[in-house]
């Protein structure tokens, strides 16, 4: 029973699977058939079983089908026989035809393929032209890029060149040599930015090179545009009727128009001639390199380059020869050569864009003032010639001007010039120094004669002298002065002119040019005029003479600094009675000179003097005086004489001293030369003899020999000579011992220590006459006195040497 319930189980389970094996694609039977073995044990048996069932089944249906269309099928057969028979026919008949078919076509099929083959070459002919015609304009922009590259005209080929990758090479990217053209595009750029900066450099060697024709260029252009601009001030001036003064001549109105419009049409010719930046250098290489970085995107490292180098460029245009200040020239062509690196770099700025800033430039400008001013304060420092630093302040002042006209700040330059305008009044004073000592060297230290009327007109030309006794005085006369005097007049003012000649251009006001003016003028005569009198004063050979000749020259000298302020107000237009205006130092500077060439009178006076004295020959132990005056004092007197009426042309006072300084200095020599150390012994005829020169020296001061002595004043510098000789000549001890000390005394100028030397002196010449002297009753008698005199004065002296330690 379970058999028989499984097998009726499976059946539906079979027929299923028949029915999929019929109704389903060949290739999906393995999975139903796998599920028969998959199932129930012997199933696949029964299966086979049912399959058998079922073909059984179909071939009796295949049967039943055949026995139903057999007759037809027979039939059909009999009818293919009979109509074999026909068929063979005409297969015949085709046959025949085909044959005569293609033996008629044959030249046909040759015509219809040369026919194709035509068209086939028409229609590759046509292909050939469309794509010659598209690669063509690709062909002509790439000979047109090598044309560009040919005549250098890389600007344009970069625009070439991208229309090319942009335009032109996406219709023909697919064919070899659009690649090859592809590949050599970057080669291509390389090689212009190669190009192009090699002309940057070439660019930037050339006008390093012409970098001083360009400065030079824009120094001119600079200066003609001041000298057109001074110009028209100065037309301004003349139309309010203002006059100019040169050396105190007045220029006349319709000659300074002309000598201005001849001035004015030499500027403008001068202006035309003059080129232009522009026409110096081509500044197309920098535009060309400037584009080609652009269009390649790169404008960022051609900046940097080129500002990199012109930087290395501007410090070597900033460095200085060696020999710089030796020359003018060599001033001159460094200042062109950084006026032409600015200008330059003024016009890049104010033509590109980008490639140079304004704080870039001021950056450059600052540091390269600095080293400017630094190179100028050192090189400046060695100049000694005032001409060679009056041109480089001129320099500078154009050098300042024309950069100052591109926009760069050049305070520090205007400061600086003050600084060199010590310098060039230090050199200016130097040189004046040598002109003075010059002078005073060529001056013969005498009263400057004249003989006629126009001999007296060029000296007051000369010279401000007024003297109404002179005036009246007939030819031919003498100034007071020496030559020296007006000379020295004219070189102050040249020395105010060549001071006036650096002030000029400094952009400063009236009143701070004549303050310069002043102060210049007192240091050429407090310091180099003053310093050369002095140093003419104390030279040897200068004499008595020419030392009242100086004292003379002094005075004029004083009394015209009044004048040459008179000359500066007329220069500068500013009034004395100004509060700030500073005044000429002339009146001390001449009062020092004039006292030290008094006191250098004193001292020669002095000297001459002792050289007098040193002639001196006296027999000190003569027993008789000579009856008359030593030959050596009279030769003396004489010359003192002589030399005070030369003294009548100074003031009084100095004239009075001098005589009373010289007659002081005689007595003191004489009184020396009686206690002279060396002197042992003097006898009575020496002391008389010695005393008839004393009355000599005092005849002479009481002739007065210089006006002005009240009384016996000069005879007093001989009183204490006097005094001692009385007091020998008379022998009179008792009474100067008994009213020594007495404001009354006879002999109060007579010193204790003097007459106790001088009588000791007298004393060893009795000693050595006493062998004569012990016959004679009187010279005993004289010898005990002075014994006893020399003890009295000895004690006197003891005494007043105790009370002088108390």
């Amino acid at each position: 029973m379970a058999e028989s319930s499984e097998g009726l189980g499976t059946v539906p389970e079979h027929e299923r699977i028949l029915q999929e094996i019929e109704s389903t694609d060949t290739a999906c039977v393995g999975p139903t058939l796998r599920s028969v073995y998959d199932d129930q044990p012997n199933a696949h048996k029964k299966f086979m079983e049912k399959l058998d069932a079922c073909i059984r089944n179909h071939d009796k249906e295949i049967e039943k089908m055949c026995n139903f269309h057999h007759q037809g099928f027979v039939d059909a057969i009999t009818e293919l026989l009979k109509v074999r028979t026909d068929a063979e026919k005409l297969k015949v008949q085709v046959t025949d035809t085909n044959r005569r078919f293609q033996d008629a076509g044959k030249e046909v099929i040759v015509h219809t393929e040369d026919i194709i083959r035509c068209r086939i070459q028409q229609r590759n002919i046509t292909t050939v032209v469309e794509k010659l015609q598209l690669c063509l304009p690709v062909l002509e922009m790439y000979s047109k890029l090598k044309e560009q590259m040919s005549a250098k005209r890389y600007y344009s080929a970069l625009k070439t060149m991208e229309q090319l990758e942009n335009v032109y090479f996406p219709w023909v990217s697919q064919y070899r040599f659009c690649q090859l053209m592809i590949e050599n595009l970057p080669k291509l750029r390389e090689d212009i930015k190669e190009i192009s900066m090699s002309d940057l450099k070439d660019f930037l060697e050339s006008i390093r090179k012409h970098s001083d024709k360009i400065g030079e260029t824009a120094m001119k252009q600079a200066q003609h545009q001041k000298t057109f601009s001074v110009s028209l001030q100065k037309q301004n001036k003349m139309k309010f009727g203002k006059n100019m003064y040169i050396n105190h001549d007045r220029i006349p109105e319709e000659r300074n128009e002309t000598v201005l419009k001849h001035s004015l049409e030499e500027e403008d010719e001068n202006e035309e001639e003059v080129l232009t930046v522009q026409d110096l250098v081509d500044f197309s290489p920098v535009y060309r390199c400037l584009h080609i970085y652009s269009v390649l995107g790169d404008e960022e490292t051609f900046e940097n380059y080129y500002r990199k180098q012109r930087k290395k460029q501007a410090r070597l245009v900033l460095q200085p020869q060696s020999n710089m200040h030796e020359t003018v020239d060599g001033y001159r062509r460094y200042f062109t050569q950084i006026v032409g690196f600015f200008v330059v770099e003024d016009h890049i700025l104010h033509v590109t864009q980008g490639l140079v800033t304004r704080a870039y430039t001021d950056e450059l400008w600052n540091m390269a003032l600095s080293k400017i001013i630094a190179v100028l304060r050192a090189h400046s420092s060695y100049c000694t010639d005032p001409d060679l630093v009056l041109e480089l302040k001129n320099l500078i002042v154009i050098f300042a001007d024309t950069l100052q006209g591109y926009g760069f700040p050049v305070n520090r330059l205007f400061d600086l010039l003050f600084e060199i305008r010590d310098q060039y009044n230090e050199t200016l004073l130097k040189k004046w120094a040598g002109v003075f000592r010059d002078i005073f060297e060529e001056d013969n230290y005498s009263p400057i004669p004249i003989v006629n009327e126009e001999e007296y007109k060029i000296v007051i030309s000369k010279f401000p002298f007024q003297d109404l006794d002179l005036e009246k005085q007939s030819f031919p006369k003498k100034f007071p002065m020496s030559q020296s005097v007006p000379h020295i007049y004219i070189q102050v003012k040249e020395f105010i002119y060549a001071s006036l000649k650096f002030s000029e251009s400094l952009h400063r006001s009236s009143t701070e040019i004549d303050d310069m003016l002043r102060k210049s003028t007192n240091l050429l005569l407090t310091r180099t005029l003053s310093s050369c009198l002095l140093n003419l004063i104390r030279k040897p050979h200068i004499g008595l003479t020419e030392l009242v000749q100086i004292i003379i020259n002094t005075t004029h000298l004083e009394q015209a600094c009044k004048y040459l302020e008179d000359f500066i107000t007329n220069i500068t237009n500013i009034s004395q009675e100004t509060v700030h205006t500073t005044r000429l130092y002339g009146l001390s500077t001449f009062k020092d000179a004039r006292h030290a060439a008094e006191g250098e009178i004193y001292t020669k006076l002095n000297q001459k003097i002792d050289e007098f004295v040193q002639l001196a020959d006296y027999d000190w132990t003569m027993s008789e005086p000579d009856g008359r005056a030593s030959g050596y004092l009279m030769d003396l007197i004489n010359f003192l004489r002589s030399i005070f009426q030369v003294f009548t042309h100074l003031p009084g006072k100095v004239a009075q001293t001098a005589c009373m300084s010289a007659c002081q200095h005689l007595s003191t020599s004489l009184m020396q030369m009686l206690l002279d150390s060396e002197l042992k012994q003097i006898s009575m005829g020496a002391v008389q003899q010695f005393n008839l020169d004393v009355i000599q020296c005092e005849l002479f001061a009481s002739s007065e020999p210089v006006p002005g002595f009240q009384g016996d004043t000069l005879q007093l510098a001989f009183i204490d000579l006097r005094q001692l000789l009385d007091l020998f000549m008379v022998w009179d001890w008792s009474t100067y011992l008994a009213d020594y000390g007495q404001p009354a005394s006879k002999y109060l100028r007579v010193n204790p220590n003097t007459a106790l030397t001088l009588l000791e002196k007298m004393k060893d010449t009795s000693k050595k006459n006493n062998i004569f002297a012990q016959f004679r009753k009187n010279d005993r008698d004289k010898q005990k006195l002075i014994e006893t005199v020399v003890k009295q004065l000895r004690s006197l002296v003891n005494e007043r040497s105790s009370q002088r330690s108390l």
